[in-house]
């Protein structure tokens, strides 16, 4: 939809998400894959959060921000999948410029979140392993609390001075958005004003958001690394290698579709690899967070054996 403004040029007031195709049976395929990805994303991460809130040996740091990372996928995903779902199924393509606008709000600080919440992780692995002795000293629950308020409220507030930039923006037409989300660079690409200082200020906010916290993580690992190495017990090296595996793969998945996707050209050739990696950073790494970092790990394993137990108990 549109309105005629007063200096004769049609402002936009709704956008046209196009997803991912025409094709009626394609999209009833793609429709019932994402549903059950997004089922199994959703049940997965709120299991790993009862698990941890009922089990007293898992409220340790390292669970805590596990915790925090499961609710930011299930918030990540819900705010992208629903609306991606109506677009294949139901034809409902259209969204406020409003809703686009807030669906991108959350996208980034969500986005930015997880970047700054991995690097924490990554510190208190490197406290753990390297500083053993100072771990419980260091790493409080009020220390906790803070690292994980400040990535939440850092990456809001950041987001924030983009969003005061992009709702200054007029959007004249066209009005389509080869997408099946609001991302920045579709956006500020159908602005009829000058995009120079919003497209700026972004790329320095979110450079800041997601460099500072991966040099964080490669410090960190270095320094793990070293400190593993120096063990003398082929066991010992074993078990430390294996309390950072699951954390280091998270990390190397979520970042390595993160800068495939914006390393790919954004012309018209290239844009279904861009929805492609799209895909397996706002819907597949949300997924597997709960399967890498937490389901195969011998303590959460334990936590459901427990549960199970406890429930196959009470039916009887």
């Amino acid at each position: 939809m549109v309105i005629p403004s007063w200096e004769n040029q049609t402002i936009i007031v709704e956008f046209v998400l196009r997803g991912f195709s025409s094709i009626l049976q394609l999209n009833i395929s793609l429709f019932i894959m994402f549903l059950v990805l997004y089922i199994l994303t959703i049940s997965g991460n709120i299991l790993i959060v009862i698990l941890v809130l009922i089990n007293n040996p898992l409220h340790t740091p390292m669970y805590f921000f596990v915790v925090n990372l499961s609710f930011l996928e299930i918030w990540y995903t819900s705010n992208i999948v629903p609306k991606m779902l109506l677009i294949i199924i139901a034809e409902q393509k259209t969204i406020s410029v409003a809703g686009c606008l807030a669906q991108f709000y959350f996208f980034g600080s969500l986005t930015a979140a997880e970047c700054l919440l991995l690097g924490v992780m990554s510190y208190d692995r490197y406290l753990a392993i390297c500083q053993p002795l100072h771990y419980p000293i260091l790493m409080t629950g009020s220390f906790c609390i803070k690292l994980a308020a400040g990535s939440w409220l850092c990456c809001f507030l950041l987001t924030s001075i983009i969003m005061v930039l992009l709702c200054r923006l007029t959007f004249c037409g066209p009005n389509e958005i080869d997408h099946f989300f609001c991302d920045f660079a579709p956006l500020v690409h159908l602005s009829c004003i000058d995009t120079s200082w919003t497209e700026t200020i972004a790329f320095v906010t979110s450079s800041a958001v997601t460099l500072v916290p991966f040099f964080l993580i490669i410090v960190s690992y270095s320094c793990i690394l070293t400190a593993i190495l120096r063990i003398p017990s082929g066991t010992g090296r074993k078990k430390g290698f294996s309390t950072c595996l699951s954390h280091l793969t998270v990390v190397m998945v979520f970042y390595g579709t993160l800068i495939a996707t914006y390393l790919v050209p954004s012309d018209n050739s290239s844009q279904l690899l861009h929805k492609g990696f799209s895909l397996l950073y706002t819907i597949l790494t949300p997924m597997f967070n709960p399967i890498i970092y937490s389901l195969r790990n011998r303590y959460i394993n334990e936590a459901l054996k427990k549960c199970l137990s406890k429930k196959s108990g009470f039916l009887r």
